[in-house]
């Protein structure tokens, strides 16, 4: 980093890179631009640090804003940098890290920042499904550099000085700041759903060394693997854990890994990544309870699908069809959430996550360990619409709906007519539940491949992904589909 100050933004990648592995590209560059007295400022590096070095041993590039020279703002030979090492980063086939705290647009370039910001579009856009992009921002991340933000994959946020909008808070109509931060990381990760993970500096760069220890390098690479120190038929005490999906993925995986996505947004489906015989599997789940260290229930969820939750499914199931990672599905749905304002957008929601499990086309297994009611149930990578494997534990119901309900339904003449209204609906509640809501009758109709010991779920879930490692499946020829 001959020509950089030494400020936050080398120290940033110091920490976030194994020790001496960093190669600085573009250390000589500076801003081109004249007008408006530029050629007299001092522009080292241009505002941005660009180069490459290892996570792990394992080859990522980087860039670092840098606050101090022009408040990191974004211009044509800035933004020059950020596309020679994505183009590298392409030809290598290796992830692209980016730290953010940019002023945004270099006004005293104008035109030639808003190409610049363009051609980095550009490269986010052609990089997309090829190479993992990972953001993280530390300072000011306003206007096209949100943007920019929302094109990664994954983006994390320091939680106190970190602000990222596309229009500061203060220019919304009828907002100020001190009611409403739009900009802040905790509303950018529970009510946008557009940040991944939060913390302090220190801890957003340890969760970005996790997450790159997991992913692949590139769309072709099969090496996101690690070996696996766990024994491969663990017993795992999970029949406790059907309604908290956090504590039942990281039982069952190797070593109890565990890497959530999106924890903050809709808490009610849970995104994560674990790994099974060392192979990394990205998990989506329905739970309605999260439990904490003592037990105690810490927060408390619908078990619906609601339009948010569908959505950051979706996205999940996206990255990882395109970066060839498995997918497991953890299935406890009652139905649909019904309220006026989830139902705005719920019957779109539900059909981008039907059509992103229908679509994918790598190994994906379901194991329904509570209820799987309606057409939500089919949603959640059912067998109808292309799970390649379905287990369920022994007490689990799927069905049209709640079997009471449905008796109630069927039988209503019958009932109203009865002496005893609560023993003739009990009966018929029996009576529908044996003959379509059971898992065997599931089963006896193919819906359900085999019904499991929820102690023997490791196990079996690491023979199946196993079974489907070579796993290949076509799709009609066309462009791409318009869900």
């Amino acid at each position: 980093m001959s020509q950089t100050t030494k400020k936050s933004a080398a120290i940033r990648i110091e920490k976030l890179l194994d020790d001496n592995s960093f190669v600085e590209v573009g250390s000589y560059v500076t801003a081109r631009s004249t007008d408006f007295n530029m050629a007299e400022t001092e522009t080292p590096g241009d505002g941005v640090i660009t180069g490459y070095g290892t996570i792990g041993g394992c080859l990522v590039y980087v860039y670092s804003q840098d606050n101090s020279v022009l408040g990191g703002s974004m211009g044509e030979m800035h933004a020059k940098k950020i596309v020679n090492i994505y183009d590298q980063a392409m030809k290598m086939g290796a992830p692209i890290i980016g730290l953010i705290d940019c002023a945004g647009l270099r006004l005293q370039e104008a035109t030639d920042a808003l190409d610049a910001f363009g051609k980095i579009y550009l490269s986010q856009t052609m990089a997309s499904g090829v190479i993992p992009q990972i953001q993280a921002v530390f300072g000011n991340c306003g206007g096209g550099m949100a943007v920019s933000t929302a094109l990664a994959d994954f983006t994390f946020m320091e939680s106190e000085k970190a602000s990222l909008f596309v229009s500061a808070p203060n220019t919304l109509d009828g907002n100020h700041i001190d009611t409403l931060d739009t900009s802040s990381a905790k509303y950018q990760s529970e009510t946008t759903g557009l940040v991944d993970g939060t913390g302090t500096e220190d801890e957003v760069i340890e969760q970005i060394k996790t997450l790159v220890s997991v992913l692949p390098a590139n769309n072709e690479d099969d090496m996101s693997y690690d070996e696996c120190t766990d024994d491969l038929n663990r017993a795992v005490d999970i029949v406790g854990c059907v309604e908290d999906a956090t504590l039942a993925l990281s039982y069952i995986s190797d070593n109890n890994f565990f890497f959530s996505v999106k924890k903050n947004f809709a808490p009610e489906m849970v995104t994560a990544f674990i790994r099974l015989n060392g192979q990394t599997i990205g998990c989506v789940a329905n739970t309605s309870k999260y439990f904490d260290e003592d037990g105690n229930v810490a927060l408390e969820c619908d078990k619906t699908l609601t339009a948010k939750g569908a959505r950051k499914a979706t996205e999940f199931i996206d990255f990882c069809d395109a970066f060839q990672i498995p997918v497991l599905t953890l299935v406890n749905v009652k139905g649909y959430a019904a309220t006026k304002g989830t139902e705005k957008h719920m019957a779109k929601a539900a059909a981008r996550l039907t059509y992103a499990f229908a679509n994918a086309t790598v190994p994906k297994v379901s194991v329904i360990v509570g209820d799987a009611f309606g057409s939500a149930y089919l949603s959640m990578n059912s067998k109808s619409i292309g799970a390649d494997m379905v287990y369920a534990w022994p007490q689990a119901k799927i069905g049209m709906m709640d079997a009471r309900e449905a008796a109630r339904i069927i039988y209503e003449q019958e009932i109203e007519a009865s002496d005893d209204q609560v023993a003739t609906i009990n009966a018929y509640t029996n009576q529908y539940n044996e003959l379509q809501s059971s898992v065997i009758s599931a089963a006896r109709r193919g819906y359900v491949d085999d019904i499991i010991d929820p102690a023997q779920t490791r196990q079996r879930l690491i023979a199946a992904f196993e079974m489907l490692f070579t796993k290949r499946e076509d799709r009609p020829a066309k462009k791409h589909g318009t869900i």
